[in-house]
């Protein structure tokens, strides 16, 4: 792989992942720019980079120039950036490959369906990547840069990857929001929210037995009208609550 000289934009949760998952497989980092010079040095100081805070001066000789900025940002930074030789790659995955376009002939798109914190390290060798680039060529040499980093790569266009952009939304946008719902309903009752930590981790290793509607249990799969009357009762004083507990009953009994 010759494309091993790469410039990070961004020093965020995704920005800070990706690039300390290329730092550890051997590529050299060059520049970490971000709006916030303090934020570019956190991040800098960890690749061994330099930081900068004006997109101005980003050097022009890196081989990859990753874009791992907010929508919007990337927005702005294609108005503004030319670099026509080249590969930049963005890593949003809801935006269109074609929003760099105008940055160089050689642009392309690194998506996981990862949730990333800053602080919290992860395994990088199991790390789905999904990839998409302007030309054949570009999408080879994407392809051998994200492998250094993990096997799980994805060959997914602007429409699958938006719709894989949505269901990495529910699995675990809408989970965390439920699991912090009732976290916060234990703590509102005096209870230990940790007593629910086994049931959420077995929940999740349905992943390995098949249909998932085939595995659900509860009283809405069960309708035991009994019980949920009785759930709908201690949720009366919460209408939002008790709006997302029916809309969610409704669903299962859907498809059970």
């Amino acid at each position: 792989m010759k494309k091993t000289n790469i410039s990070i934009v961004g020093a965020g949760n995704v920005a800070t992942h990706l690039a300390l998952a290329l730092h550890g497989v051997g590529c050299t980092i060059r520049q970490v720019l971000a709006r916030s010079l303090d934020h570019a040095q956190l991040l800098a100081r960890r690749v061994d980079a330099q930081p900068i805070c004006d997109w101005r001066r980003l050097d022009e000789d890196a081989d990859v120039y990753l874009l791992a900025v907010g929508d919007d940002a990337l927005y702005d930074l294609a108005l503004d950036l030319r670099l026509p030789n080249a590969l930049v790659v963005h890593t949003s995955g809801s935006t269109p490959l074609s929003v760099l376009k105008p940055v160089s002939r050689h642009h392309g798109v690194l998506w996981s369906p990862q949730t990333f914190v800053r602080d919290i390290a992860m395994d990088y060798r199991h790390l789905p990547l999904c990839i998409e680039a302007s030309t054949p060529q570009d999408e080879s040499a994407l392809e051998n840069l994200t492998q250094l980093i993990s096997p799980c790569v994805y060959h997914l266009d602007y429409e699958q990857r938006r719709h894989a952009h949505l269901a990495a939304v529910m699995v675990s946008n809408f989970v965390n929001a439920i699991n912090a719902t009732a976290h916060d309903y234990l703590d509102s009752h005096g209870l230990n929210p940790e007593m629910l930590r086994p049931l959420a981790e077995q929940t999740l290793a349905k992943w390995d037995y098949g249909n998932l509607w085939l595995q659900q249990t509860g009283p809405a799969a069960r309708r035991d009208g009994k019980t949920l009357d009785a759930q709908r009762r201690l949720l009366a004083k919460d209408p939002e609550l008790l709006a997302l507990f029916d809309q969610l009953t409704s669903l299962i009994q859907s498809h059970t």
